[in-house]
């Protein structure tokens, strides 16, 4: 019986329905990690493997985000080769991935305040009450800019960049 209906669903479908998977170009992957602020972030320490969702701007040439103190940071210095994911979806068969392979790099100084213009230009114009969640975070009728600014700035050096993607016709 569920061999029929299996049969049955596949003749349901169009016949002009196909699916592409392949590569990304470099201009669609700059696209995606252009147009993105929210990716995530992984690393491995000690036999321990750790990821993190985080927000981000990408300039061209580097990965841009803020952090504090704690056990991302802590992994990232004692192991500063990451890896960065972003990707768009609109279903599970139309989507596109970036993996970005490069190095953690904590950044001070004259570094570390143009992080944080590069940052913010496309972070905080996102960022109003309307998108803030209630969950686990304390409700207030202002939205407090303090909060949103972390202890350090930090950038990924990329050593390398793939994508792909699918898309169903």
């Amino acid at each position: 019986m569920l061999k029929t209906r299996v049969m049955q669903s596949q003749h349901l479908k169009p016949k002009n329905e196909h699916t592409m998977t392949g590569q990304l170009s470099n201009t669609q992957i700059n696209n995606i990690l252009s147009s993105q602020v929210v990716g995530r972030i992984a690393g491995s320490a000690e036999n321990k493997p750790y990821i993190v969702p985080v927000t981000y701007r990408f300039d061209g040439k580097y990965i841009y985000g803020q952090t504090n103190e704690g056990m991302k940071l802590d992994m990232f210095r004692k192991n500063p080769a990451v890896c960065f994911e972003v990707d768009t979806m609109t279903d599970m068969r139309n989507w596109q991935s970036v993996v970005v392979f490069g190095k953690f790099e904590e950044l001070a100084g004259e570094e570390a305040t143009v992080a944080e213009k590069v940052l913010f230009e496309r972070i905080f114009s996102l960022m109003t009450k309307s998108v803030i969640h209630s969950q686990g975070h304390e409700i207030s009728t202002e939205v407090c800019d303090k909060t949103r600014k972390k202890q350090l700035f930090y950038r990924i050096l990329i050593d390398n960049i793939t994508g792909r993607f699918e898309k169903q016709h």
